[in-house]
């Protein structure tokens, strides 16, 4: 497949495109909202001549969030453009730059010539960073025709991607060849990246910024005072973030079993997607006793669950507990990023599905900072034990955080590779 025929069959699809937003909109109506942007039209007014960042969720928007602030310290001169692709993406960027003027946004238009063509034009930027594997074709190489350097940043490709996309290598090779820098996160996905199409000279092995998160120095005062506050000092608190459909069930199975041996064990269950809150909160309700997050009331003796239905809280939520389950991993969707609990130094539990994180998780595992289990026997097994045996939940935290230190500097790194292209 080359980009012509990429692009012919991109047109086909738009009535499945249009059938997907629909649906989507059925559970979480900001899809059938600002539906003009994603091609290109009605586009906000903007400055031009800056730079243009994409974040496609909510996690690659808080992994850019670093290297954004810095950008705006080091080119105070430039406006930064972010774009997403989801809703709550799009609500995580506006709450965390909610009082920085220079930064601007939209969602990303679809991947049509005509539509990134349009966008480009719109905001003109004279550089295009984009965050983690969102490889667009056209975007890319509207970007080419107008001169613009494109950067791939924290990039990670893992095997089965790649062999994903050396099935259509007549897409990849020249999109991948069209770009100016490949900041990749590991040697491996370095090389996957040459043998796919890059130019060598244009492939950088930086590190994951990952590992350069900044903890804030009151969240974990503000959580103790919270925890005070709940009188749940003494009380095992563990938490289940970033969960899919599917792993809800197994995580309150988990902390029915554990509850058996520790009556007043609580646990913070965030799911990863907002449109799954009322559901999860109603699965919750009929098992335990529930308190949103969001409605504000406190969490009391007879609390057994806390819904974390908040947007922008996974840090804060993460510093209330004493130990981390992180989803996506029970079910096959790849994992989440395990090193925002190992910053806070949690012991670190996931499932078997990590392929995402497939290089983090083999650090922390070889130091002893993660654990993997099966089902919700295993995870119930490994929440006792560490409760049980603090010593164990705290050498598992310690050599986390021990790997997030040891492994820091990408940001830097990534930052004079765009300095560069600039």
């Amino acid at each position: 497949m080359n980009r012509t025929l990429y692009t012919l069959l991109f047109h086909l699809g738009l009535p499945l495109v249009a059938l997907r937003l629909f649906l989507r909109s059925r559970k979480a109506p900001a899809y059938g909202q600002r539906i003009a942007e994603r091609f290109a039209m009605k586009l906000p007014a903007m400055a031009r001549g800056g730079i243009w960042v994409h974040a496609v969720s909510v996690g690659e928007s808080i992994a850019a969030a670093p290297m954004i602030r810095a950008l705006l310290l080091a080119y105070p001169q430039l406006p930064i453009t972010i774009t997403c692709m989801t809703p709550t993406g799009s609500e995580r960027v506006r709450a965390m730059f909610a009082n920085e003027p220079r930064i601007q946004h939209c969602y990303l238009p679809y991947d049509l010539p005509w539509a990134a063509g349009r966008f480009l034009d719109h905001i003109q930027p004279t550089l295009a960073v984009i965050m983690e594997t969102e490889l667009w074709p056209n975007h890319i190489h509207q970007c080419a025709k107008r001169g613009i350097p494109v950067a791939l940043a924290n990039a990670r490709l893992s095997e089965r991607s790649a062999r994903g996309y050396s099935r259509f290598a007549g897409l990849t090779r020249p999109m991948l060849a069209e770009m100016s820098l490949i900041a990749a996160q590991t040697e491996t996905e370095a090389q996957r990246f040459r043998q796919l199409g890059a130019r060598p000279e244009c492939v950088q092995v930086t590190g994951s910024i990952k590992f350069d998160l900044s903890i804030d120095e009151q969240l974990l005062p503000r959580a103790r005072a919270l925890r005070e506050q709940w009188q749940a000092g003494q009380r095992p608190v563990w938490i289940a973030a970033s969960t899919h459909e599917g792993e809800d069930e197994v995580i309150l199975a988990a902390h029915r079993q554990l509850r058996e041996h520790h009556a007043d064990a609580l646990l913070i269950l965030v799911p990863r997607h907002p449109e799954r809150f009322n559901s999860v909160f109603e699965l919750c309700r009929q098992q335990f006793s529930t308190v949103r997050r969001s409605g504000g009331e406190p969490v009391n003796a007879d609390s057994a669950v806390l819904l974390g239905d908040t947007m922008g809280e996974l840090l804060f939520l993460y510093a209330l507990a004493d130990i981390a389950f992180v989803g996506g991993s029970l079910v096959p969707n790849g994992g989440h990023n395990l090193l925002e609990p190992a910053a806070l130094a949690l012991p670190v539990l996931s499932g078997p599905h990590l392929f995402n994180f497939l290089e983090i998780a083999a650090m922390l595992r070889e130091a002893g900072a993660l654990l993997e289990v099966d089902d919700s026997q295993g995870l119930a097994t490994e929440v006792r034990r560490l409760i049980e045996l603090p010593r164990d939940a705290q050498r598992m935290g310690t050599a986390g955080l021990a790997v997030m230190k040891a492994n820091q500097g990408a940001l830097q790194r990534l930052l004079g590779g765009l300095a560069r292209l600039l």
